[in-house]
């Protein structure tokens, strides 16, 4: 059964961990609004593009550095950093010091979710269990993006916005906690190398697999995607609909769901045809929804009120094709893992996956600001077309 208590007991502390992550990102817009005024969003978004290239440069030199060491005293000691990181936040008094800071749990993160997600394949051999296990991790994921928010905004009727913080800190010692129940078990023996050829292995043995480039490649349109959605709801709900913070919070919970469902499905579906065959066909999806979604934003000025209930429907048809092409990428991932050793993979993916999001983040932006939400939604469906078509070259049906 995929429930084994070692299992259960990992998973909890992912879903606490992810609770007290959601109460930071909104903790962090109101002291960057506190501190900044006006520039507050300046402030979050550089904070932001901080967490990428932590994420990006250091997930490789953590599993180098830190990889040998036994995984639940690694874990719980990155948890207890970024609850200390958490609890110091609320005295800063310069912009400066929210980025140090914001850098330093970054960093931990980037040592962290590697490691985490290495650890589930050692206790869950099976494919089947391991595959379900990816499914609720997902789900996770985007009940997290739906909880978080809730949570706050019930918070924030009884403490000041600075106590959010303490909530994030209470999610991070509580995944220690329930990491230290669990025990997970130590890293398999990595071959023998020197701390510059650990730090470049999974990167080079991922860029080595076939299947693994494909999966670079896929990620890169899931990136498009999600970047439209995450960068420019607000503007495009706001500005061209003409609606308010709540039905922001809706068209955003409408993609969540949809992220959700395919989360679901995709144990099953697995089941019946292969990762690559589903993940290409969930990227093709992506790109033709993002093309076809621009007809929707172009429409919106002029006819808000008839074409909002398909743009609830493209939201959630965007969030199914982006979760059904990440859900699987354990799989392939754990597929590939024999010589380099899954924790050093992970790290690459981990890296290089985020790598993707600081290309589509800022691109996103930019083609909102300057060539209208029309032209983004339509630029991003063809970069998640190429994408796409370079996935079925990299990762053939023979590989």
């Amino acid at each position: 059964m995929i429930l084994t208590s070692r299992f259960a007991l990992l998973y909890a502390a992912q879903c606490v961990a992810l609770l007290g992550t959601g109460l930071l990102t909104i903790a962090l817009a109101l002291l960057a609004f506190d501190l900044a005024g006006a520039e507050g969003g300046l402030v979050l978004g550089f904070a932001l593009t901080l967490k990428m290239i932590a994420y990006v440069t250091l997930a490789p030199l953590a599993n180098a550095f830190l990889g040998r060491l036994p995984r639940r005293g690694l874990l719980i000691t990155l948890d207890l950093i970024r609850a200390a990181v958490a609890l110091i936040l609320p005295f800063v008094t310069e912009i400066w010091q929210i980025y140090a800071l914001v850098f330093v749990l970054q960093a931990s993160s980037a040592a962290f979710t590697p490691a985490f997600q290495a650890t589930i394949p050692d206790i869950l051999p099976d494919e089947d269990a391991y595959t379900k296990a990816l499914s609720l991790t997902r789900l996770a994921q985007e009940i997290e993006n739906i909880a978080s928010p809730a949570l706050a905004g019930a918070l924030l009727l009884v403490i000041p916005s600075t106590g959010l913080f303490a909530g994030t800190a209470l999610g991070f010692l509580g995944s220690a906690l329930l990491i230290w129940r669990a025990n997970p078990p130590r890293a398999g023996e990595a071959p023998a190398a020197t701390t510059w050829q650990r730090i470049f292995a999974g990167t080079r043995c991922y860029l080595a697999a076939p299947e693994l480039r494909g999966l670079l490649a896929l990620t890169m349109a899931a990136a498009a995607g999600s970047a439209m959605i995450i960068v420019n709801t607000a503007v495009i709900v706001g500005s061209l609909f003409g609606r308010g913070k709540t039905e922001v919070a809706l068209a955003t919970g409408a993609f969540g769901l949809g992220a959700a469902a395919a989360a679901l499905v995709l144990p099953r579906a697995l089941a019946l045809v292969s990762d690559r065959r589903l993940m290409i066909a969930a990227a093709a999806g992506l790109a033709v929804t993002l093309i076809f979604g621009s007809i929707l934003i172009a429409l919106a000025p002029a006819f808000a009120d008839a074409v909002w209930s398909g743009y609830l429907l493209w939201m959630m048809v965007t969030g199914f094709c982006y979760s059904a092409i990440l859900t699987p990428t354990g799989r392939v991932v754990v597929r590939n893992s024999g010589t380099a050793g899954k924790p050093a993979l992970f790290a690459a993916q981990f890296a290089l996956s985020h790598a993707c999001w600081l290309i589509t983040y800022p691109l996103a932006g930019w083609l909102g600001s300057y060539a209208g939400m029309t032209t983004a939604a339509v630029l991003l469906g063809l970069l998640a077309a190429a994408a796409t078509l370079a996935a079925t070259r990299l990762w053939t049906v023979r590989d």
